[in-house]
């Protein structure tokens, strides 16, 4: 994968590097176990140990308008939902397998109202649709599968499994999501591994036919970088962790991307999952993304009976009151011009139209903050939450001459209250000459 083919025909990201913040939504089966996404591997579950959770699956609190308004008070733009994920279940009424939401004894498509919810709420709506499958029957058995370590099982059955016929199978449902629901805007394909000992890549997904595929029928559609297949992708996908710095293209260009991340340790619900991250530190990882080029996705796995997670709620809810005020540092902004380095602990967001750069405190100084390469740049400075004036100071201003010192050549000092404003992560707005 060092050759990218720049014919490969792209998705509209206009709308996507605008908007910057969406909602991944991670339900399933494994919803009911309530202890990963990844249960039925970790656990090594055949289809039968598995079956209880297809058997015991009625989500009868599910609401997806609640989803949606809680998406878009939180500041949201866009969702993707896993249509289906590696466990091979299917939430809507597909016509290529029994495996499905509307053969449990909930017996009604899911999809239909998630899509009707959040485009009613304005929402660009997206599908996950895992390239994976543990449960369909010519689904070759790889390093993945929660069977792998069963070497007589996996010999016998990989000898009459015909992945092929898998293949056709993705393409026949992906023309489904693509087809039946209206204008999707992300397709979020998971994911490759052919570098891995009897792992999985383009050959295995007849990754050619499924963009073909996806490009008949909806041309516009973001995809990402995850069918190994170069140039295909609209956008790159770093998982779980901050990147350093803004992503490049293999031709040293600024990168489309997005940081796919979770409020915890896991995607599904986990019902005794611990490590839930604070609102400062999720406001940090959105605000360090904009600031290198990025989105933020981010996750949150409702429960069995279709209720988002109260923890998710409480992290939604204090994102969305910061999002209320402090939203035109992120919807329309990117990184700073390079002539403009951010201080220590501080990211700065960039709104080219407007010509307004944005500065976010991750830790409070004191007094006094010192922009470099800002003096004579800044017409007018404000707390972006209550529009208040911050005081701009030059190094040649009739101060104090301590305080005239403390600010060199070619700085700004912005001068602070000693108390940090009550606000998670404030925001100062810079208005530029």
């Amino acid at each position: 994968m060092t050759e990218v083919d720049a014919a490969l025909p792209k998705g509209d990201t206009t709308w996507f590097v605008h908007d910057r913040f969406g909602m991944f939504i991670h339900w399933g089966l494994y919803a009911l176990p309530a202890r990963h996404e990844w249960v039925k591997r970790r656990e090594k579950l055949t289809d039968d140990e598995y079956r209880k959770y297809f058997d015991h699956f009625y989500p009868d609190l599910y609401d997806p308008r609640e989803w949606a308004l809680k998406a878009k008070e939180a500041g949201m733009k866009y969702v993707v939902l896993t249509a289906k994920h590696h466990e091979g279940f299917c939430l809507w009424d597909s016509k290529f397998t029994d495996y499905k939401a509307t053969n449990t004894k909930w017996g009604k498509d899911l999809l239909e109202p998630y899509v009707e919810a959040f485009r009613a709420e304005g929402l660009r709506v997206g599908f996950y649709y895992s390239l994976l499958d543990w449960h369909h029957p010519e689904y070759t058995i790889d390093c993945h599968h929660p069977r792998y370590e069963d070497k007589e099982y996996v010999a016998e059955q990989n000898a009459k499994r015909d992945q092929s016929k898998y293949a056709k199978y993705m393409r026949d449902q992906v023309k489904e999501l693509l087809t039946e629901f209206g204008q999707i805007d992300v397709l979020w394909f998971d994911f490759s591994f052919a570098h891995c000992e009897d792992g999985k890549g383009r050959d295995d997904w007849e990754s050619e036919a499924l963009l073909e595929v996806v490009r008949e029928h909806a041309p516009n559609v973001i995809i990402d970088n995850r069918l190994d297949l170069p140039g295909s992708g609209d956008i790159a996908t770093p998982e779980q962790h901050q990147p350093i710095a803004q992503i490049l293209d293999e031709d040293g260009n600024p990168a489309v991307w997005e940081a796919c991340q979770t409020f915890s340790g896991s995607w599904g619900y986990h019902r005794d999952e611990q490590s839930w991250k604070s609102l400062d530190m999720l406001l940090w990882m959105l605000v360090d993304g904009v600031s290198k080029g990025g989105n933020l996705l981010l996750n949150v796995g409702p429960t069995a009976r279709g209720e988002l997670d109260y923890r998710a709620v409480d992290r939604l809810d204090g994102m969305g009151a910061w999002m209320r005020v402090n939203g035109r540092s992120i919807y329309g902004c990117g990184p700073a011009p390079e002539a403009f380095p951010a201080p220590p602990d501080c990211r700065y967001t960039y709104n080219a139209a407007a010509n307004r750069l944005y500065l976010h405190l991750m830790a409070w100084p004191f007094k006094a903050i010192h922009l470099e390469n800002m003096s004579g740049k800044v017409e007018y400075a404000q707390f972006l939450h209550d529009a208040s004036e911050v005081k701009l100071r030059e190094r040649r201003d009739p101060v104090h001459a301590n305080l005239n010192q403390a600010t060199p050549e070619g700085y700004l000092t912005l001068e602070l209250p000693t108390v940090k404003p009550s606000i998670a992560l404030p925001t100062i707005e810079l208005f530029l000459r």
